[in-house]
């Protein structure tokens, strides 16, 4: 017997509490060593010259979620997609509605469950009205059997839902170990390489976030996704964080309804309340998701402590440390007694917003709840804030304007930084957070 670390795959003979290669705490579990079972023998091809190799097909699938298309650049035929998200997020919901737009589309598509009976997967299918007759079901555990229905159906697409649940190897350890994961992803992918069959498999999540199982599996698809959001909000943002045939700069917003998951038709104007007028200790920042500018209402509410204890400091959607270190500054460069304040700031419609580009609108929206003051609805506001209260550029600034001024905004505060000479809003240049502050009337 030896032990392995889940986390990065080290062995080890005896069972070790950090692993001495990733640096992880209590990852190791028992693996029985059994001996490596033979790759099947099969025609090899002999090395060929790279103008000798054949292109692989221009034409890419469609999801029939544009949206998705563009994260995904296109599915290709043979890619492997690795799809993680957290429990209850909508995984299975949106595979579905994936699965069921590919067998409208291209042909027979193969739905493989091993947590859930197929009466329990047409049930859904029946919620969101997507009863494909090319869309065929199958519930087992044992890879063997996943193989042989996909030799029998011959799908254009397969769907794994989920590598946690495939039994590779009998004998091999419990279902969802490291050893039944790694060679789970391994056949899985050489079968679908093999045979031209896009395949998406469904990961379970870890407490920090990332793919369950080991990096091996990682290493082995063509894509890897994240499917985003708060179990109570309808928000869900689909992100890419491995690409072989595409950008990983890009990310779809879509809101969970009755019908399942459906495209947000304009996303950059989703995060903002709508037909409100003007409210103390909000502002409107544009940030970036991916390539992608969004618009996102910062609200503050700013109270005094009611002495009982250490102000408050609450965040949503915000980092909390960088809060703090921005009250710092407002504190030492405007003259604000922040420490005698409760401070609770959010991000509207439960977006995670972390770029630093969003440092000014959490100043002006603390300030504008603090002296009772609102911002014009015309007016956005975007900057990086320094430890010394001055104002750096942001990246993509002329993008973000240009996206700003289409959506019918009117001015805009931000540091200086190059910028070309028609935007179509008024642009007002600070050099440091005093300068902004005083540009909007909040000192």
């Amino acid at each position: 017997m030896s032990f392995r670390c889940q986390a990065c795959g080290y062995r080890s003979p005896k069972w070790l509490g950090r692993c001495p290669q990733c640096g992880e705490y209590g990852t190791f579990v028992e693996e029985p060593e059994g001996s490596p079972v033979p790759p099947e023998l099969s025609v090899q091809e002999p090395p060929k010259p790279l103008p000798e190799v054949p292109a692989p097909p221009p034409e890419r699938l469609s999801t029939g979620f544009p949206e998705v298309d563009r994260v995904l650049g296109g599915l290709v035929p043979g890619a492997v997609v690795l799809f993680g998200g957290e429990p209850g997020i909508g995984k299975s919901t949106l595979l579905l509605q994936l699965a069921a737009n590919l067998a409208d589309r291209y042909g027979k598509v193969l739905y493989v469950s091993g947590e859930e009976a197929p009466p329990q997967v047409k049930l859904r299918a029946q919620r969101l009205g997507r009863e494909s007759p090319n869309l065929y079901l199958l519930s087992t555990q044992e890879l063997l059997s996943i193989l042989n229905a996909v030799s029998r159906v011959a799908p254009i697409a397969l769907v794994v839902d989920s590598l946690q649940t495939v039994l590779a190897d009998p004998g091999g350890g419990e279902v969802g170990s490291l050893s039944q994961v790694r060679e789970s992803a391994a056949q899985l992918s050489r079968a679908a390489k093999t045979a031209g069959i896009l395949t998406f498999l469904v990961s379970h999540i870890t407490k920090e976030g990332g793919f369950a199982g080991p990096k091996t599996v990682e290493h082995l698809v063509d894509a890897a996704v994240y499917l985003e959001g708060i179990r109570e909000g309808d928000l869900r943002i689909l992100r890419c964080v491995k690409n072989r045939y595409s950008s990983t700069a890009e990310v779809a917003v879509l809101e969970m309804t009755e019908g399942g998951l459906v495209e947000v038709p304009n996303p950059s104007l989703f995060f903002v309340s709508k037909g409100a007028g003007p409210r103390p200790g909000t502002a409107i920042v544009p940030v970036l998701e991916g390539t992608r500018t969004l618009l996102v209402e910062v609200q503050a509410l700013v109270t005094p402590a009611g002495g009982y204890g250490p102000p408050q400091r609450r965040m949503a959607g915000l980092d909390l440390n960088r809060t703090l270190v921005l009250l710092a500054v407002i504190e030492k460069h405007l003259g604000v007694h922040a420490r005698a304040l409760d401070v609770y700031l959010a991000v509207a419609g439960g977006l995670e917003v972390t770029e630093p580009a969003a440092d000014l609108g959490i100043c002006t929206a603390i300030l504008s709840s603090l002296r009772d003051r609102p911002l014009p609805l015309d007016t956005v506001v975007l900057g990086e804030v320094g430890l010394a209260g001055d104002l750096r550029p942001v990246r993509k600034g002329p993008e973000r304007l240009q996206e700003v001024a289409k959506l019918g905004f009117r001015r805009a505060v931000l540091p200086h930084q190059p910028l070309p000479k028609k935007l179509g809003l008024e642009v007002v240049q600070a050099k440091t957070l005093r300068e902004s502050m005083e540009a909007l009337e909040l000192l």
